[in-house]
């Protein structure tokens, strides 16, 4: 947290939404393992009765893969606590009437049961690994020019500047364990 600044803000928060890899855990072998002092710290900030989120960028996996790997390091948390990006597109898809063709990593597969997908009117690309062949591909991109009005969905980030703005955080910090200490003092 930025020392010095006013904590003023802290006093009208209502929820926390926390990235989940590199500020829950460390990335690496089996999985990963958890940032020290993180546990505790969502563990806190859920009996606090702020709202607690999480999200992810993540396009390899399932929210529930997500969950049971964070739950093996210790944070109780749940498939409906985890925001990420097949999740809101699936919505999107489904307002719009859309069947997509899919370049996707093979774990997120699961993520689009019940979908209809036997008239791709559009394509969704997100990290494929493996799948991101040049055949792959170039039959992503032979449903994209079939269509009248070809629609491209990606699942990474996309532009940020004046013409795309992005959400910028209140605030950030790189010790989670502290800024929950400082959110949840109880005289702020």
């Amino acid at each position: 947290m930025a020392e010095g600044r006013s904590m003023e803000w802290v006093k009208s928060v209502k929820g926390v939404i926390l990235d989940m890899c590199g500020v829950l855990y460390d990335s690496g072998e089996g999985g990963g393992k958890p940032i020290p002092g993180s546990v505790e710290a969502v563990e806190r900030l859920m009996g606090s009765g702020l709202i607690v989120r999480f999200c992810t960028n993540e396009t390899q996996n399932t929210r529930e893969k997500f969950v049971q790997k964070l739950q093996r390091m210790g944070f109780n948390i749940t498939v409906s606590h985890v925001f990420s990006p097949a999740p809101a597109l699936l919505r999107i898809l489904r307002e719009r009437g859309l069947q997509p063709h899919l370049l996707v990593h093979d774990d997120l597969m699961a993520e689009f049961d019940g979908v209809e997908m036997t008239s791709p009117n559009c394509v969704v690309i997100g990290d494929a690994a493996e799948r991101f062949s040049y055949q792959n591909l170039n039959e992503a991109f032979g449903v994209l020019i079939g269509l009248e009005k070809p629609i491209l969905f990606s699942l990474g980030q996309g532009p940020s500047d004046e013409h795309h703005p992005s959400v910028k955080a209140d605030a950030h910090t790189d010790d989670l364990a502290a800024a929950v200490d400082a959110l949840l003092i109880s005289d702020l």
